[in-house]
């Protein structure tokens, strides 16, 4: 399951397009690839998807916590209140920062990570609308038993 990133990249590397880039220049090389724009209205079901697989890891769900209490923290902070060594910790945050769900922030030489809403926002207006569809569906099957049952009640003894 490890797959390259496509927001990283290592100066000098081959790819597709050569050592330089598509642009054939190398003058750049020295610098930290910029990342790449994610589009600007992601679709729904992608984000849900995303949020609902980095959620599915309970470790995973510990760190959005611990984040959500301390507002701000790094890998090595968090690293401290898990069983799970620090290296462990930056994988799920890139998992939890692929699903929007935290963002990190360069300051010096450490990241800090804090909970970024949007993603759990747009999962959790998924996850109400189809909740009351599912409630507009049992009630529609509750008119139909009752009238059903009503139907099959006799009427009054002449």
């Amino acid at each position: 399951m490890d797959e390259p990133s496509s927001r990283t990249g290592a100066a000098g590397s081959t790819g597709p397009s050569g050592p330089s880039g598509p642009s054939g220049g190398g003058a750049d090389l020295g610098t930290e690839p910029e990342p790449v724009a994610k589009p600007a209205a992601e679709p729904v079901a992608d984000v849900v998807d995303g949020v609902l697989n980095a959620l599915a890891d309970p470790t995973r769900r510990r760190l959005l916590d611990l984040l959500a209490a301390h507002g701000q923290a790094t890998a090595t902070t968090l690293a401290e209140g898990l069983p799970i060594s620090r290296q462990a910790v930056v994988k799920h945050l890139a998992v939890l920062d692929a699903a929007g769900l935290v963002q990190g922030v360069r300051a010096g030489r450490e990241v800090r990570y804090s909970v970024g809403p949007e993603a759990l926002d747009t999962t959790a207006r998924w996850m109400a609308a189809l909740a009351s569809e599912w409630d507009r569906r049992l009630a529609r099957i509750k008119r139909l038993a009752e009238a059903a049952e009503h139907a099959e009640r006799p009427g009054p003894a002449e």
